[in-house]
């Protein structure tokens, strides 16, 4: 069966983020969490906090392209300082692989941002290990502050 996204979609998206606890929301393409290509849309609000972290297994590379609005992607090292910072955007890069085992976060700069985001599956949960120990987790104190740093951090 064919799987058509329309902007009306995305427009859909986009609402479902806006009011979502979260302000993200996601569109899995993929039937199953099992499956083995996880393809999911994600719309983002420039007040979701995607906390840093990695993908330690040797097959869970991140492929994310950005069709509407802006996410800028940021690589950091051990110590959680900014080494790459990368525009994803229409006007700016579209796509970019994330490989296995780099700490990365992503900072949405833009209202009504609509990404695709493709990765080996199947899905399982981020362990408690593969999110940044410097980074605070989603909720918890400080972790509004830090998405604001992340917008605006800088490459060392």
């Amino acid at each position: 069966m064919l799987k058509i996204i329309n902007n009306k979609d995305f427009s859909d998206f986009s609402d479902k983020a806006k009011a979502a606890p979260r302000q993200r929301s996601h569109h899995n393409l993929h039937e199953t969490l099992d499956a083995g290509v996880q393809r999911l849309f994600i719309a983002t609000e420039p007040d979701t906090y995607m906390r840093p972290h990695r993908h330690s297994e040797a097959h869970k590379w991140e492929l994310f392209l950005v069709l509407k609005g802006q996410l800028d992607l940021l690589i950091f090292n051990e110590q959680g300082e900014v080494t790459e910072r990368h525009s994803l955007s229409p006007e700016t890069n579209r796509a970019i692989e994330v490989p296995p085992n780099v700490w990365h976060g992503y900072a949405c700069m833009q209202a009504g941002t609509v990404g695709l985001e493709i990765k080996e599956g199947a899905y399982v949960p981020t362990p408690a290990e593969d999110f940044a120990p410097w980074s605070p987790a989603e909720g918890e104190d400080g972790a509004d502050e830090y998405r604001e740093w992340m917008r605006s951090a800088q490459v060392k």
